[in-house]
This record gives structure tokens, C-alpha cells and sequence, in this order.
């Protein structure tokens, strides 16, 4: 005969939760059934009332016993059993007297930044893995580094700078004054004022999502962009909407369209050398874009990272330089073209948004490092950096053309490409559409790590941003010609 285990029963239970306590009532509830588990006056082998029994006793809902029951099997104190309900099976001190872990898998699921794209995150863990060929890596070769005026810059930094404690709010005046004179060249003429020192681009990106964007807002962008690739827009509430591209960037009548449909809130563009398709904007387009969204009182976030980092010839003026309206706010780096890791960028636009951008990054990090920000400014005062990106650009030259040759001997069946004028990256697109992830995965699993164009525009499966700015020309090759072995052999299995 199966042995049934004793019920504890209900009506000798002579306690109910305290409603007006500040502890949960499924943590009262959990309290009390571990203390009389604690006290023996419940053994093991007892069997426990039924959620609904609990719940009509402490006169409290289902879920409430639900919740204080599953952190009791979390403990390893009941079970719940099919043939027999819910079962006391451990009383041990070591059980009993544990605490229980804050439930970190909630507060983790309820927090309102979005985890990153799955892919992205396994392209950063292989990233850091020193056997992996990185073909879709976005920064220079440390061997590509400022390495001699770097170390010029600390020897001068340990004796003459005296003071690295918090700068104001905008960022280091001197660098701000330089920044300014770096600009005025290109046509944009401003004051130290408008200008606000960030750690990156990226940084400048969440400060203007959180700064000047509402919940619910559209931003226009090109329709493979760097940006779709991240999730901080996504998780203030933000909406991205591509626009279509040709070689001389952003279609002004897909433009005015998505405008008209859209409403959005801001254009997000990045002229010179776009990330990831490497396109040169045109001064046409450049003008016709301005124009419209003056016209449309759209504001303009142009990002110019990559404009010193030409191969052929200087790019067109930024669209700032022709802004009299205050419609663009303008972003900047020197990082991409000494080393990522220096982190530090800039924002240009109408003072008051500069302010209130300010403020916010106060609040956030009370200021970018004052080293990098001594050392970029050193790098621009004293006329190391365009002496330095004069020699970058002929080693980048070197990498893309032989790129360039590499793709032309293993990929002219398989795929076409445009020579970039510039930047870090060229835009594969594959004769037929492929499953990106598989690609993708196949090649990691080789030693290869590529970028899929579906991380930048989702309807892309034809599509791989090829970087070659990072692994050396032996790497390229080597990588390059797994990618190209890869590819061929999905397309056999189709």
C-alpha cells in the first residue's frame, strides 16, 4: 500500500500575514512556513496545504503562496510531487539558515537599457580573442598606433600639466579652443561655447537620446547605418527608419518622402566615408539635404568620424559648414584615426542644446578623462595629428588596394563591390541572399570573424562589411579567402 504523507492541517494554523507590514506578503508567507519547518513543528515527508487552501487561509491571492512557495523550492526545502501536492523534504541548518540570493535575473530583465544583438555580442567576446583574423574590426592595427608622439605627449604631460582633477562641465577649455581652430577650416565657425567634449561618438548618441529625443520620436537614417546595430535608441523608445542610398548617399526623394510619412524628429547621417557602406557624400547631395531639411525644420546629427581618414582626396565641407540656421549639430572625432581606446569626441550645435547636453553628461560621468582630453588637445596644438594622419592615410592606402586585389581574385563570381575613397570599410554584396548567421558562424568556426550587413540594415541577407584597417595584409588574404571558401560552399548546398 503507497504511503500518503501527513497533510499539516490548515485549521490549527493560527497565523496570517501582517497587510499593513512593510515586508511583501509572499515574504511573510515564506517566513512563517520556514520557521515551523526551522521549530519541527513541520517535518519532513509533510505534505503543505494547496495554494488555493493557503491563499483562503491568509486571505491573500494565489500568486502571492505561488511566489512564496517557489523560493522555498529554490532553497531545496519543498518539492512539489505530482502523485502526492507539495512535499516538505529538508530541514537541514545548513539549508535553513542560507539567504537567499536577490533574484538578480529580474531586476536584470527589468531594466530598461536593451541587452545587445546576440551577434554583436559574440563578435565582441571574438574580437578579443588574439588567434581570431578580424575582418569586420572598426579601428587601426595597434601597430598603425601614434606610438612616438604619444610618449612625447605623457613626458610633457608628467611636467608640465599640474592639474587632472574635473574639468567644466563642456570639457577642457584649451581643447575646446583647439577644436574650434580645427574646424574653422572645414567652414565651421564657432566658439568654445557651442562645443562639448564627449567619450566618443557613442556616448554624444545616448546623450542626444536622452537629452532632446522624446519616447515614441523617429529618426531618419541611411538605410544600412552604424546606429542599427545599437540598441540605445531602441531602449529610450526610438525609432529608426532607413532611407535609401545611391553613390552619392542619401536620396533627397526617398528623403522628402520619409519626412512626409514619418515625422521624424531628427536625420541621422554620416556623409564622408559611411559606416558601413563607405560611401563618399557628394557636395550636391550635401547642399540638397541642408536645403530640405531647413525647409522641413528638420534637425540634422551629422557624424564625421571618419572624414580625415580620405585615401584619394579630401571629402566635401561638412553639412555644418553651410548650417547659418543652427539646424545641424555636428560630431567629431579624433580616436578613429590615433586609437578607439582614447575615447574622446565632440559635439558642435546651437549653445543651448550644447548646455543641456552638458548637464546631462554631468550627471552621467562628471566628465570625460582628463588625460585623454590633455592628450588629444597636445596632439592638435602642436600640430602632431596632421602630420600623423598624412603618414595613416598611405598605410591605409596600402591595406584597401591590396584588399581591393584580394577581393578581385576570389570574389569577382560571387559578389560585387564599390572602391571606398576612404574610411575603414568596404560594402560585399553577394550575388544571392544568403542566412547570414549560418555565414556568419561557419566562418567564426574557422578563425575568421566578418561583420553580416543584417547588424545594419535588418531586410540586408546579401551583404558583409569588410574591414581593412585592422588585421595585417597577411591576415586580409588568409581571412578573405576563407570567407570566400565559406560562401562557395552555402551556395553548393543550395
Amino acid at each position: 500500500m503507497r504511503n500518503i504523507a501527513a497533510k499539516v492541517n490548515i485549521a490549527q494554523i493560527n497565523w496570517k500575514p501582517d497587510k499593513q507590514s512593510i515586508v511583501p506578503m509572499h515574504k511573510q508567507i515564506y517566513d512563517f512556513i520556514k520557521s515551523k519547518i526551522a521549530s519541527g513543528d513541520w517535518s519532513i515527508g509533510n505534505r503543505l496545504p494547496t495554494q488555493v487552501e493557503m491563499a483562503n487561509a491568509f486571505k491573500v491571492n494565489r500568486s502571492t503562496v505561488l511566489e512564496a512557495y517557489d523560493e522555498l523550492k529554490t532553497e531545496g526545502l519543498i518539492e512539489s510531487k505530482k502523485s502526492s501536492g507539495t512535499i516538505i523534504v529538508n530541514n537541514t541548518w545548513s539549508v535553513l539558515a542560507s539567504k537567499t540570493p536577490p533574484n538578480w535575473d529580474k531586476y536584470i530583465e527589468s531594466g530598461y537599457q536593451k541587452p545587445n544583438l546576440n551577434v554583436i555580442k559574440i563578435i565582441n567576446e571574438l574580437n578579443m580573442d588574439s588567434k581570431m583574423i578580424r575582418l569586420g574590426a572598426g579601428e587601426l592595427s595597434p601597430e598603425m598606433y601614434p606610438v612616438q608622439y604619444m610618449k612625447s605627449i605623457y613626458d610633457h604631460m608628467l611636467t608640465d600639466v599640474h592639474y587632472m582633477g574635473y574639468e567644466e562641465a563642456k570639457g577642457l577649455l584649451p581643447l575646446r579652443e583647439e577644436v574650434c581652430k580645427y574646424l574653422k577650416p572645414m567652414g565651421i565657425d564657432v566658439n568654445p561655447n557651442k562645443v562639448l567634449i564627449v567619450s566618443g561618438v557613442l556616448q554624444a548618441l545616448h546623450l542626444i537620446s536622452m537629452g532632446i529625443l522624446r519616447r515614441g520620436s523617429t529618426i531618419l537614417t541611411e538605410q544600412a547605418t552604424y546606429i542599427q546595430s545599437l540598441t540605445l535608441f531602441e531602449s529610450h523608445g526610438i525609432h529608426l527608419t532607413g532611407v535609401a542610398m545611391d553613390g552619392e548617399g542619401l536620396v533627397v526623394d526617398d528623403l522628402l518622402r520619409k519626412v512626409s510619412m514619418k515625422k521624424p524628429e531628427l536625420l541621422y547621417t554620416i556623409p564622408s566615408f559611411q559606416n558601413p557602406t563607405g560611401i563618399l557624400m557628394s557636395d550636391k547631395r550635401r547642399s540638397a539635404i541642408l536645403k530640405l531639411c531647413e525647409k522641413e525644420r528638420l534637425p540634422i546629427l551629422e557624424d564625421d568620424t571618419y572624414r580625415e581618414l580620405w585615401l584619394d582626396e579630401a571629402p566635401a565641407a561638412p553639412i555644418k559648414a553651410g548650417d547659418q540656421d543652427e539646424t545641424v549639430l555636428y560630431m567629431g572625432s579624433i580616436s578613429k584615426s590615433l586609437s578607439a581606446g582614447m575615447r574622446v569626441g565632440w559635439i558642435v550645435g546651437a549653445e543651448r542644446v550644447i548646455d543641456r547636453l552638458a548637464d546631462i553628461k554631468m550627471q552621467t560621468d562628471y566628465g570625460s578623462s582628463s588625460i585623454s582630453q590633455w592628450m588629444c588637445y597636445e596632439f592638435l596644438a602642436k600640430g602632431y595629428y596632421q602630420s600623423f594622419i598624412q603618414s595613416l592615410r598611405g598605410e591605409l592606402k596600402i591595406k584597401r588596394d591590396f584588399t581591393l586585389k584580394i577581393l578581385e581574385h576570389y570574389f569577382s563570381d560571387i559578389a560585387t563591390w564599390q572602391k571606398p575613397a576612404g574610411g575603414f570599410y568596404i560594402w560585399l554584396t553577394l550575388n544571392k541572399e544568403f542566412q547570414m548567421y549560418r555565414l556568419f558562424e561557419s566562418c567564426y568556426r574557422q578563425g575568421v570573424v566578418i561583420n553580416p550587413g543584417n547588424i545594419y540594415d535588418i531586410t540586408s541577407n546579401k551583404n558583409i562589411r569588410i574591414s581593412f584597417s585592422y588585421a595585417s595584409l597577411e591576415d586580409i588574404e588568409q581571412g578573405l579567402i576563407i570567407l570566400a571558401r565559406m560562401i562557395k560552399l552555402n551556395l553548393n548546398k543550395h
